[in-house]
């Protein structure tokens, strides 16, 4: 036999760790290559990290929410043949050199089998060997533990969970007898597990990890950047007639829906090449002039959250191009099939304020970039149309581009230009354009 050390790959630019959301297989469990043993996430995407062989999981070497670094062991597996397929030897590659070590993994092996079998093989729910391993110690039922709350990835019990549960179970029996048709004692304010009612009224309800990351980032930035915005009126007549004569071909022809995003990253990449100081990082007293011109672009996940996937080199596709890429993250941003190195790299954001209805907002500019701009809604207004025979009043589209800039480093100058620019883009559209 031999054992194999699971490792915590590299799983993009700037990755260096990542959190275990749950373990997907327990010691004892049999596993094939390519299979999903745990669920890890890093910043905003999570994902299932598989196994490399086939053979038997024997040592788990991390809990539930437990940080890891990448390139660190985080299980053992055990595999037919002789000597070991471990890349680089750890400690914990030790366990075979005696036989007292073996006996261990063995007796971790039946009892983790055992627990499985005899206390909860009934219950339809997900939980971790250590949570199964703390409920058998304290004598918890499975009923019991079914109707714990919680606060993990798909409402699993975590090991937090387990452990407030057990400190507050004497004084919840105790409510039970006196109350019993009280569903559950309100968590203690500081670390709410599930929504609880004040007063009849109010609640108190648990942020999300994303939640937290998002809050965390977004003070982050304020305190780091100093934010000024600007904005522009642009006419967007030409474009919105345009993609309503051409957009039935292009998905007849591409498999793809042509929408407005395409066309507003088009203009973005063009005017970050006129303005590469908008296309940069700051990094303590220096600044970093990006090479590539990475577009983030803002998108909404079924939770309400939002995240920002990156167009790779956007300056070097054209329209179609900018399309499918644009489609591509959008769906797989929905269906939460993002990988890390789908957020990473990022040079510049864009986001769409007026999917939700907004004329203008004035974002939070993404660390460590300099600049965001947001796109209004289109309005149909009246407005003032210059013609050779002279003025006269017309039915418009228009939309506000609001930009958001770090003015460490970006002057009011150059960040109204920049936002001018795009805006310039856009209403010089060419009616004619084939795709």
């Amino acid at each position: 036999m031999a054992k194999f050390e699971l490792k915590l790959p590299q799983m993009g630019e700037s990755v260096a760790e990542a959190t275990i959301i749950s373990w997907l297989k327990e010691v004892g469990d049999t596993i094939e290559a390519d299979e999903a043993v745990l669920e890890i996430a890093t910043d905003k995407v999570d994902s299932e990290l598989p196994s490399e062989v086939d053979g038997v999981l024997v040592e788990i070497l991390f809990n539930v929410d437990d940080v890891v670094k990448v390139g660190q062991t985080v299980a053992i597996i055990e595999t037919e043949g002789e000597g070991s397929e471990e890349a680089t030897p750890a400690p914990a590659a030790k366990v075979e050199e005696t036989p007292t070590a073996v006996a261990e993994v063995t007796k971790t092996v039946a009892a983790a089998k055992e627990t499985v079998s005899n206390d909860f093989s009934t219950s339809e729910k997900f939980y971790s060997p250590l949570v199964k391993n703390i409920a058998k110690e304290e004598g918890i039922s499975v009923a019991e533990l079914d109707n714990i709350a919680g606060t993990g990835k798909d409402e699993r019990v975590t090991k937090n969970d387990i452990l407030a549960y057990i400190k507050n179970r004497g004084a919840q029996q105790v409510q039970t007898v006196a109350a019993p048709k009280e569903v559950s004692k309100p968590a203690p304010k500081s670390t709410p597990a599930t929504p609880v009612s004040v007063n009849g009224s109010d609640e108190i309800i648990e942020m999300t990890r994303m939640g937290k990351l998002i809050a965390h980032h977004m003070v982050a930035s304020v305190q780091t950047s100093a934010h000024v915005q600007s904005f522009v009126e642009v006419d967007v007549t030409k474009i919105w007639n345009w993609r309503k004569k051409m957009k039935s071909a292009f998905e007849k022809r591409e498999g793809e829906k042509l929408t407005f995003t395409p066309i507003f990253m088009e203009a973005v990449a063009k005017a970050l090449k006129d303005f590469p100081m908008m296309n940069i990082a700051v990094n303590g007293n220096t600044i970093i002039k990006k090479k590539n011109i990475n577009l983030g672009m803002a998108a909404a996940l079924p939770d309400g959250n939002l995240i920002v996937p990156v167009i790779k080199n956007a300056d070097q596709l054209n329209l179609v191009g900018m399309a499918k890429a644009v489609n591509d993250l959008a769906s797989r941003a929905r269906a939460n099939k993002l990988k890390p190195d789908d957020i990473q790299g990022g040079t510049y954001t864009v986001t769409n304020v007026g999917t939700f209805g907004s004329i203008m907002g004035t974002p939070i500019i993404n660390q460590p970039q300099v600049g965001i701009l947001a796109l209004g809604a289109i309005r149909k207004v009246p407005a003032v149309i210059e013609t050779p025979e002279g003025d006269f009043i017309g039915i418009r589209y228009k939309m506000f581009l609001s930009h958001s800039y770090d003015h460490r480093v970006v002057n009011g100058a150059l960040g109204g230009q920049f936002v001018k620019q795009v805006a310039d883009y856009l209403e010089a559209w060419d009616s004619n354009r084939d795709i």
